[in-house]
């Protein structure tokens, strides 16, 4: 781990693959920005891609200093990603994934039909579950789900995800070709593009479904630590 003593107007370490840098917002901007300089020239090739994160402690209505630090060390430095710290966990959902990550898994109840094989023409999967296919899912096929549908195959058939109105959960399919999807209560037709070889997802944004290279947008890093019931 980097660690570099400095007077308290800024302070750095090396925090897993980054570093993490707490300095006082109510200082002046120049002189905060000059102990930023004085450490990041001490990283040099360091700081390189790293994840920065810019601490300020509990101050509020900083958005303006963190954007113009954020600018500078990517610019300045090529650093790779510079974030606030994330929000602390509240002390219910702290028990519970150590709760989960001390009990296992293999107790609860699964909200997630699994499923292996192809799903053929004139079939219908309905469940309020999240649904995850290990197969293809051929035209004339049909696939009504609460939550998510992952097809780890070819999507081609039709697909309901959010059954009846939840617009946040997703359709992902390693070729994705589907011939009519829904989310919630947004529908649209299928493409009459050729396929696409790569991973893509659709979500609904903007009051219409939008489908994603999985590759460019990967959907799954937004979800919460699973809660098991």
């Amino acid at each position: 781990m980097i660690h570099f003593e400095n007077a308290a107007p800024v302070k750095l370490k090396g925090v897993g693959n980054g570093f993490w840098v707490t300095l006082d917002p109510s200082l002046p901007e120049d002189l905060l920005i000059t102990e930023i300089d004085k450490l990041f020239k001490k990283l040099r090739h360091l700081a390189v891609n790293a994840n920065v994160v810019i601490d300020m402690g509990d101050a509020r209505g900083h958005e303006t200093l963190f954007s113009f630090i954020k600018t500078r060390l990517i610019e300045k430095y090529e650093v790779g990603r510079v974030t606030t710290p994330p929000e602390k966990q509240s002390a219910p959902t702290q028990r519970i994934r150590q709760r989960d990550l001390f009990r296992g898994w293999n107790h609860h109840r699964s909200d997630v039909l699994m499923l292996r094989g192809r799903i053929r023409s004139g079939q219908k999967i309905d469940t309020r579950k999240h649904v995850v296919v290990f197969g293809d899912v051929n035209p004339g096929a049909e696939i009504l789900a609460g939550g998510d549908v992952i097809i780890l195959g070819k999507l081609s058939g039709k697909v309901h995800a959010g059954n009846p109105k939840s617009e946040t959960a997703i359709v992902f399919a390693l070729v994705f070709d589907p011939t009519s999807i829904k989310i919630g209560q947004i529908t649209a037709a299928g493409s009459e593009k050729i396929s696409h070889t790569m991973p893509e997802f659709a979500c609904v944004k903007n009051g219409s479904i939008l489908v994603q290279d999985y590759m460019k947008t990967n959907p799954f890093k937004k979800m919460p630590w699973p809660e098991a019931v």
